[in-house]
């Protein structure tokens, strides 16, 4: 994929306090023709004016990760699109392997760490990888990228407020095939476990992932998630 164009989507909301850094980042690891897209779902802090100086395009839509990676997507120009979260720190490491993909790639992933310092942070980044290249199952965290065209033909991101990273990779890999995974590892906040604390974290996650599974409806696990009732 030497020649294609890459469109890089980050989703944001009220992302002010690390988008400038973020997106500069972004630019440094992007190659002469691709595309920085920003989709902000309401900011009502900086986010848009920071977007505005800083990415090629800005869309505005309604809030819901889902909804602002489609609606990117809708506007992006790449052969292919990569959606990174606005609180992911890559390089252009990132960028090179994707240019080394060959010709019949179709979609992947990246392995992933947590910025935290502590130990079983270390644990939990290498249980997700691992996780990951046994289902076939990305979350977004992990960077995902697929081909547009591929992208579109199953209609994007499942208009849902939570699992839509999961749902997607589904789909993928059901219709696809699996993903290739791919290294070094991105770099993502580890501010969820620090902030609601390791292991509640983890039992958190596993324990919604485990009902999504079972086939509990997407918004009671969206208000557990958030903390919503």
């Amino acid at each position: 994929m030497s020649d294609a164009r890459i469109s890089v989507i980050v989703p944001v909301r009220n992302e002010a306090g690390n988008l400038a850094a973020t997106l500069v980042m972004l630019r440094h690891a992007l190659r002469d023709g691709d595309e920085l897209v920003v989709v902000d779902g309401g900011s009502t802090d900086s986010s848009v004016e920071i977007a505005r100086e800083l990415a090629d395009q800005v869309v505005l839509c309604a809030p819901g990760r889902a909804r602002q990676m489609n609606a990117g997507a809708r506007q992006a120009n790449g052969h292919w699109l990569w959606f990174v979260h606005a609180d992911s720190q890559l390089d252009s490491a990132h960028r090179q392997q994707l240019e080394r993909l060959p010709a019949d790639a179709r979609w992947g992933r990246f392995d992933v760490r947590l910025s935290g310092r502590r130990f079983l942070y270390r644990v939990i980044g290498a249980m997700i990888n691992l996780r990951s290249r046994v289902s076939g199952i990305a979350t977004g965290d992990q960077g995902i990228f697929v081909r547009r065209d591929i992208f579109f033909a199953l209609s994007g991101y499942p208009d849902q407020p939570l699992m839509e990273d999961i749902a997607l990779s589904r789909l993928l890999k059901k219709k696809q095939g699996r993903p290739r995974c791919l290294r070094p590892a991105l770099t993502t906040s580890s501010r969820r476990w620090e902030t609601g604390g390791a292991w509640p974290t983890i039992w958190l996650m596993w324990s919604l992932r485990y009902r999504y599974w079972r086939g509990a409806p997407v918004e009671e696990l969206y208000r557990d998630y958030y903390g919503e009732h």
